[in-house]
């Protein structure tokens, strides 16, 4: 169920009967020249409908705000000053609870929202919340990534690759410019690989200087289709796991009691 097609009523019930709302966080940004600026928000947007519709869930409107600092030199890319950003996707999933769920998963439909999504989750035990935050990573089963890896033509993957174009053309292909793909592989340029273990902010940049990693040549919707399938049943098992789990809600009030005593 996609929370902004529901009327009040139908949405009311939909809390009470699921208790679990869904996220996909994307950002807007550079998909090379060939996919469009949308791609994250709108395949992770398809990818939670599918899967709620397999294990009921409620999804939340498109959203397209995240870390896309790495972008910013690129047309198109929308970018929040960092304070505003954590003030804003801590503001929605207070919203969320606030019309009653008190389940929430994140779906992480961008790479770059990684380390951000992680912290969010962390920043739920500052303050006291009455709603558990889940981050779903769609780490495929083994069998699942066994499907996947036999699927798939290239080995270097990342951004624009065959894999997310291939999901692309499934999702919406009117959007899709394949006689825009480059003629040549983008393989990482390595320009900071002499820093052993290290991350930085422009390391993204220094392998890719024009937002492509991978091989989109070898894409095609019916890979696409399969590839997302799996992705579907991953997060629909996932949502299932979610309306079952106690331990994080229980964990979360032993938590925050021993918090008290600490003030008392």
């Amino acid at each position: 169920m996609n929370w902004e097609t529901l009327t009040a009523p139908a949405f009311a019930k939909a809390v009470k009967d699921t208790g679990v709302c869904v996220v996909a966080m994307g950002v807007v940004e550079k998909h090379s020249d060939h996919l469009p600026l949308g791609t994250d928000f709108l395949n992770g947007h398809k990818l939670a409908t599918l899967a709620a519709e397999k294990e009921a869930a409620v999804v939340f409107p498109p959203f397209y705000f995240g870390q896309i600092y790495e972008a910013r030199c690129f047309p198109g890319t929308l970018t929040l000053p960092p304070e505003l950003l954590l003030s804003l996707l801590r503001t929605v999933l207070k919203e969320i609870r606030r019309n009653g769920f008190q389940k929430i998963i994140l779906v992480n439909a961008h790479g770059g929202n990684t380390q951000l999504l992680d912290f969010l989750a962390q920043c739920t035990l500052a303050d006291d919340e009455d709603y558990a935050l889940y981050v779903q990573k769609r780490v495929l089963s083994s069998e699942r990534q066994r499907q996947w890896e036999e699927t798939i033509e290239t080995t270097v993957h990342g951004h624009a690759c065959e894999c997310e174009t291939s999901i692309s053309l499934a999702n919406h292909p009117q959007w899709i410019d394949m006689d825009a793909v480059p003629s040549e592989p983008a393989l990482p340029l390595g320009r900071t690989s002499h820093l052993k273990g290290n991350f930085s902010g422009i390391s993204w940049y220094s392998d890719f200087p024009d937002h492509y990693a991978g091989d989109a040549r070898t894409a095609t919707a019916e890979k696409g289709r399969i590839l997302r399938q799996l992705q579907v049943d991953t997060l629909a098992a996932f949502i299932a796991e979610v309306k079952a789990d106690q331990a994080v809600p229980t964990l979360a009030g032993e938590f925050f009691a021993r918090e008290r005593q600490l003030r008392d």
